[in-house]
């Protein structure tokens, strides 16, 4: 089931996300987060950014791989993630994100990870991740966190998308007005 994205000025994205857990419908979670993303057209959606304040979200390489064979295939669901240990190595790449129409900015992020994550069964599962993995995992967990990833680009970057954020900002209102509308 396809939901909407919610975008950057929404209170949604700014909170920290609590624990799934056995009472929470996790198929349905999964379905809605893997659903959403593949008519986006992302590689990455997080519960927030469908207004679900889970520990949850999907990563999608598919899109990616249309363009680089090179980039490994993935897809898969992470219910509460961690990072348990980070690399020492930053490296710089361009970021963009759904709830950020048409932003792209670069942001330095570790490298390799080792993290730690359930399935839809609850088995835990520990895994090394470096590559366009990697950084897809730190920035959909941020988004569990209540971090953006404009949050971490520099300052006069940041400055110069202001009219472009208070656009996004502007849409994420009228959003909130339509679906208010819709409820009625």
């Amino acid at each position: 089931m396809e939901v909407p994205i919610i975008l950057y000025g929404s209170s949604s994205l700014r909170k920290h996300c609590k624990e799934v857990n056995d009472t929470d419908d996790v198929h349905q979670i999964s379905r809605m987060l893997l659903e959403t993303l593949k008519k986006a057209k992302g590689i990455g959606l997080a519960a927030p950014q469908i207004n679900l304040i889970k520990r949850a979200f999907v990563i999608d390489t598919s899109p990616l791989n249309e363009d680089d064979l090179a980039i490994e295939k993935f897809e898969g669901i992470f219910i509460n993630p961690e990072i348990i240990d980070i690399d020492s190595k930053n490296i710089i790449f361009r970021e963009g994100c759904l709830s950020f129409p048409d932003i792209f900015e670069e942001v330095t992020r570790p490298e390799k990870i080792l993290v730690r994550f359930q399935d839809v069964l609850f088995i835990t599962h520990e895994e090394e991740l470096d590559g366009i993995k990697s950084r897809i995992f730190q920035h959909e967990l941020d988004h569990l966190n209540g971090i953006l990833f404009i949050d971490k680009i520099n300052l006069i970057n940041k400055k110069l998308l202001t009219s472009k954020l208070n656009k996004i900002k502007k849409l994420s209102k009228n959003q909130k007005n339509q679906q208010y509308a819709n409820t009625i």
